[in-house]
């Protein structure tokens, strides 16, 4: 048994099982060991962006790490902007990235790179495999780190000869030794009295969740201290992984704009966050605060973000402190919107969205401008979980909504996609094809970086003239997404009214294996 056998075999041992991978020579050992390891599920991205999101949208939906294979520093490069969403996310993830071999690095040959400076800042742990009898070992522990809590991406370098050298059906290091999830800790009980005495003071307050705290325990939890308090009740702006539809508390997210967040916070006197950070405006903006809690506002951190603190334990404990009726919380009521007719705009593209939703759904979303109406359209429609973009690196919503497919087969995966952020991993939908996975893919074309073209009145850059304009432009060519899918083996259909676009998507989402439907939405129309 080799190095790569040895990594691939510890892998599954530690329960990875699926591999999202772009090799190049480095990795070829790795790459040939899968066929001596067939409980190792390997699936080709055309882009490491590809390849990194897909283990993002594992991770988010199956609980438990996937593993990457990348190629080098450079291939780690083209992979980072999805990793650092990942990262974001708390996403657990065994990132494997090939280097040359050690004695071949002092040649200093044209890939050669420094990969720890690039795998760091993405990165809760790294490690560079020293020796064939650390495989194992290595390998466990980058799982282990993984797992967390929180989530993490780990990353581990795999010298080629490392790789290829024989170790013996048992590594002569440590055995590999399974690691089992590590339990969150339960928050201490002054720390719950503590929020439970500023929610009993009658001043207003806010209770804000994120990461796990906005999955069903912790929503169910919060949603019967919000109604027993008359706390209000909100999320981050872009949850790693929300629950939501009929019969789930309905919770408000975040505004994208600090002037949104303001509104929701204001007069608060109060702010519990469970499994969040205090909110914070995405960028500067000239003459406005960054720090987006009110003035006089105190911050109670219940359970901490990016820790091991136990979220939705802690909301469970502070209803049980407050007195909150078991049965307490407040539901989304079943509701869908009418069918839509007549022009195609976004908000009517999110109606025929909330229309026809299938019940279990998983919504990759990434609509950025064209999303804005989605979150009202779809909040009666049945139970589904809703990815959002993370760490803002656009380029991530289709390789997530490949992956999410990977992790739940049965489910309908839904990724919706804006034109710009689309162009950036298009590849996904080559591997949606090979794999024959059920992601319907909804592009909305507008023809334009609508997002920059906002960013730049508020930046105060000036009034933009036909030059900056043109850089914010998608048009001259105009992209056709619906032959650009068809090209890499995904049927497509092109609607331009919303009568077109409904019914489209209604074929689309009942079809099997994968398929695009593009939205051209009318020019300045919402």
């Amino acid at each position: 048994m080799n190095g790569g056998q040895r990594l691939i075999r510890t892998l599954v041992e530690c329960g990875v099982d699926v591999c999202f991978a772009n090799p190049g020579t480095s990795e070829m050992h790795f790459v040939a060991a899968l066929d001596d390891v067939p409980e190792m599920r390997a699936v080709l991205g055309l882009f490491e962006g590809v390849v990194t999101g897909a283990a993002d949208g594992y991770g988010r939906m199956a609980g438990q790490p996937a593993a990457t294979l990348l190629h080098l520093g450079p291939g780690l490069g083209n992979g980072i902007a999805n990793l650092h969403n990942a990262r974001r996310a708390r996403t657990p993830m065994v990132n494997i990235v090939g280097d040359h071999a050690r004695e071949h690095l002092r040649y200093d040959p044209p890939l050669t790179s420094d990969i720890e400076s690039l795998a760091r800042p993405v990165s809760g742990w790294y490690r560079s495999t020293s020796a064939p009898e650390a495989v194992a070992a290595d390998t466990s522990d980058a799982v282990a780190a993984a797992w967390g809590p929180p989530g993490a991406v780990a990353t581990l370098v795999l010298p080629a000869d490392v790789s290829w050298t024989e170790v013996g059906e048992e590594p002569t290091g440590r055995p590999p030794v399974t690691p089992a999830p590590v339990r969150s800790h339960a928050v201490g009980g002054d720390v719950v009295a503590e929020a439970g005495k500023a929610l009993r003071s009658g001043e207003p307050a806010v209770i804000l969740l994120g990461g796990r705290a906005t999955r069903r325990r912790g929503l169910l939890a919060a949603s019967r201290v919000a109604a027993t308090t008359g706390a209000k009740l909100l999320c981050e702006t872009f949850p790693a992984s929300l629950e939501r539809g009929a019969g789930l508390p309905a919770v408000e997210r975040l505004g994208y704009l600090a002037e949104f967040t303001e509104a929701q916070l204001a007069g608060a006197r109060h702010l519990v966050l469970a499994d969040a950070a205090a909110p914070v405006s995405f960028f500067a903006y000239p003459g406005r605060p960054g720090y987006l809690v009110p003035e006089g506002c105190e911050v109670h951190v219940l359970a901490g973000a990016g820790t091991a603190d136990d979220g939705p334990r802690a909301l469970e404990d502070l209803a049980e402190l407050l007195g909150a009726p078991p049965d307490g919380a407040v539901l989304q009521a079943a509701g869908r919107p009418a069918r839509p007719t007549g022009v195609l705009t976004a908000e009517a593209a999110a109606a025929a969205i909330g229309a026809l939703l299938p019940e279990g759904a998983v919504v990759s979303d990434e609509a950025n401008t064209s999303g804005i109406f989605l979150p009202g359209a779809t909040a009666g429609a049945p139970v589904h979980d809703w990815l959002c973009l993370t760490g803002g690196a656009i380029g991530q919503g289709m390789p997530v909504a490949t992956g999410a497919a990977v992790a739940c087969p049965g489910r309908r995966v839904l990724s919706l996609e804006a034109d710009g952020s689309a162009m950036y991993t298009l590849q996904a939908l080559w591997t949606q094809a090979r794999e024959s996975l059920d992601v319907t893919t909804v592009i909305f074309n507008n023809g334009s970086y609508a997002i920059l073209e906002m960013e730049l009145g508020r930046v105060g850059a000036g009034e933009p003239g036909p030059r900056a304009r043109s850089m914010l432009d998608l048009s001259r060519p105009d992209l056709d997404f619906a032959a650009l899918a068809r090209g890499m083996g995904v049927p497509a259909t092109r609607a331009t009214t919303a009568d077109e676009f409904t019914a489209q998507l209604e074929r689309a989402l009942q079809e099997e294996g994968p398929g695009v439907v593009e939205a051209v939405l009318a020019r300045g129309g919402r």
